[in-house]
């Protein structure tokens, strides 16, 4: 086929529109890369399960409603994760991602809340510890809710990838 002239590319071998490969194009990942990606976001939620409890039952910090929820979330994953290791099964990613989204969006609107984007009153935080209360700030940006997102994240971000890349 003959491009229209004036459209080629001069001096610069290799930039033709067919020669860019596209996301789809990516090779899968080995079973051993998947186990792997699976066996990270484990190391992940268990190193926020062991600090959660950690804050929680030896520094004594209170945690939220939000928090609590959040909980609900990331302590499972930890077991969830685990069994989908030992033999690899992989569709882990299937019971273990949509519970890691939904703690990514509660870790998100916690953070939100605590930042002061959204107000306070529509959380579900009436009693005990307000949700945007920082009880850690360590370098005085580095909060629970944003350590919470960045945990969510990396769990979403390797599960998804397992799961889009991973042996079927």
């Amino acid at each position: 086929m003959q491009k229209p002239a004036g459209l080629e590319m001069h001096g610069l071998p290799g930039h033709e529109i067919d020669n860019i490969p596209s996301a789809m194009s990516l090779a899968p990942l080995s079973r051993d890369s998947a186990w792997m990606l699976v066996f990270l976001s484990w190391l992940v939620a268990a190193v926020s399960t062991l600090a959660a409890l950690f804050l929680g039952e030896v520094m004594g910090y209170t945690p939220c409603v939000l928090c609590w929820y959040q909980r609900i979330c990331m302590f499972p994953l930890v077991l969830i994760l685990a069994a989908g290791l030992f033999p690899y099964d992989p569709r882990v990613t299937r019971y273990a991602l949509p519970l890691a989204l939904a703690g990514w969006a509660l870790a998100v609107f916690h953070w939100g809340v605590a930042s002061g984007v959204i107000p306070e009153r529509i959380t579900p935080c009436s009693q005990g510890v307000p949700c945007s209360v920082e009880q850690v700030s360590w370098f005085g940006f580095v909060t629970l809710p944003l350590l919470s997102v960045l945990s969510f994240s990396a769990i979403v971000g390797l599960l998804g990838l397992t799961h889009l890349r991973g042996p079927k």
